[in-house]
């Protein structure tokens, strides 16, 4: 059973009389469990809807939906699928104490990993989940892979019913379903001659593994260092040179890399990272993998809008991590050639997490304001979008709004620079003297 939170104005939902409370029972006469349900069974022109009013009355619909007409219909958030391994690398249990609760989910959903990209082990899958992928035809799916051979996965997941992920993966790739994965390189344990064979037992799955990423352990200052550890820069550069290995192979076979280093690998290795066209359509940029071309090629894509947004003589703070300070200048130097402004990289240390935690994403609202609230000689400050959550929450609750009002300098939430910076774009969001904006 799902229920509505919300319906559109002049909707189909709206026309139907739908209202926020509905429980949605059934299409055709099958049960909706959640919202992939919802959504692939209303994907007809022509369905029967049972519901249930929040005043207890059911009512059947007969539904004629116009082609591309969508429902308007926003439903409640749904449960989300805890995650049932305890990995000593655990980011959620490296978390401080006395932070909001939602920080505290370890979610290991498949379904979230369909529609957001969200990284699962598909360890916690029933046979129902294992038909209903197939049947919905949810692909691709993003899974977190870490080793290949059973034992040493299980130990990394701290699960001893850990499924042996392979057959599970060639399961699923004989009825069509197609993966990007990640491997989180824990030195000592799934490196070495561990990895060689991470990788090329999923080679040899084929081209449904649409991409392999190997990604540095990341600690925080809370984490298990007692059992788990950062990785040397000898050990990455070794991690490396084996990705390098695979990459060659895959081109050479298929064309394309296949086999990535997040550029995090790249920086803890002091080596440069691969070019913009290395990283084909950037699939796992949100994993870190080819984040700075990908911005590099945002903003040469929007170079005349840049252009012509007046941003000559000005000086414009950008605020990131620890890890991407060292690699930004090669970004806004594109960005200072476009448009004529002075950047200045404001690298700032996460006082939430520890220093150990480096992605601009993880930054606390403080960390924010104490880096800008005497930087009045800015005419502008770009934070990076990802800090913030739907309700413009930073990771330590300061909202975006109170931060701005006690800042000297206006300040915009950006994902790439460009969007804040280009004149024809309207998705960015400003916040502090201007007004907040979508």
């Amino acid at each position: 059973m799902i229920r509505i939170q919300a319906v559109a104005p002049d909707s189909l939902g709206a026309a139907l009389e739908l209202i926020p409370g509905t429980e949605l029972l059934a299409v055709n006469g099958k049960d909706l469990e959640d919202f992939l349900d919802w959504e692939f069974l209303t994907a007809d022109d022509q369905f029967v809807l049972r519901a249930r009013l929040p005043s207890g009355e059911e009512i059947e619909y007969d539904v004629e939906r116009p082609e591309g007409l969508p429902m308007g219909v926003t439903l409640e958030p749904p449960r989300i699928r805890r995650c049932a391994n305890h990995c000593d690398f655990c980011f959620v249990d490296g978390n401080p104490q006395g932070m909001r609760q939602a920080l505290y989910i370890r979610d290991d959903d498949y379904r979230l990993s369909f529609r957001y990209g969200n990284f699962a082990t598909l360890t916690n899958l029933k046979r129902w989940d294992l038909e209903r992928i197939v049947e919905y035809r949810l692909s691709p799916l993003y899974v977190s892979v870490h080793a290949t051979d059973p034992v040493v996965r299980r130990w990394l997941l701290r699960n001893p019913e850990a499924e042996d992920v392979i057959p599970q993966l060639r399961w699923f790739v004989e009825r069509g379903i197609a993966f990007h994965t990640q491997v989180v390189l824990v030195p000592g344990i799934n490196d070495g001659p561990q990895l060689v064979r991470t990788l090329s037992d999923l080679y040899s799955l084929g081209p449904a593994i649409l991409s392999v990423s190997v990604v540095p352990v990341a600690l925080t200052e809370f984490s298990k260092h007692a059992l788990v550890r950062q990785p040397t820069r000898a050990e990455c550069r070794a991690a490396l040179a084996t990705v390098g290995d695979f990459a060659a192979r895959a081109v050479a076979d298929r064309g394309v890399p296949w086999c990535y280093g997040a550029d995090d690998l790249y920086l803890q290795a002091d080596m440069a990272l691969p070019p913009a066209e290395w990283y084909g359509d950037f699939e796992q940029r949100e994993n870190g993998v080819g984040a700075v071309r990908y911005l590099q090629t945002r903003i040469a894509a929007r170079g005349s809008g840049l252009g012509a947004g007046d941003w000559g003589g000005k000086r414009i703070g950008v605020v990131t991590g620890a890890a991407m300070g060292p690699l930004l200048p090669q970004v806004t130097a594109d960005l200072a050639a476009a448009t004529g402004a002075h950047f200045e990289i404001l690298a700032l240390e996460n006082t939430l997490f520890g220093p150990s935690v480096t992605t601009a994403g993880l930054l606390p609202g403080k960390a924010v304001l104490a880096a800008l609230r005497d930087r009045s000689d800015l005419d502008l400050a770009l934070l990076p979008a990802e800090s913030v959550n739907d309700d413009l929450l930073f990771m330590d609750d300061m909202g975006a709004h109170d931060l701005a009002s006690q800042l000297p300098v206006p300040v915009r939430l950006s994902y790439d620079f460009a969007d804040a910076l280009d004149v024809g774009q309207s998705d960015s969001r400003t916040v502090g003297r201007e007004a907040f904006s979508e």
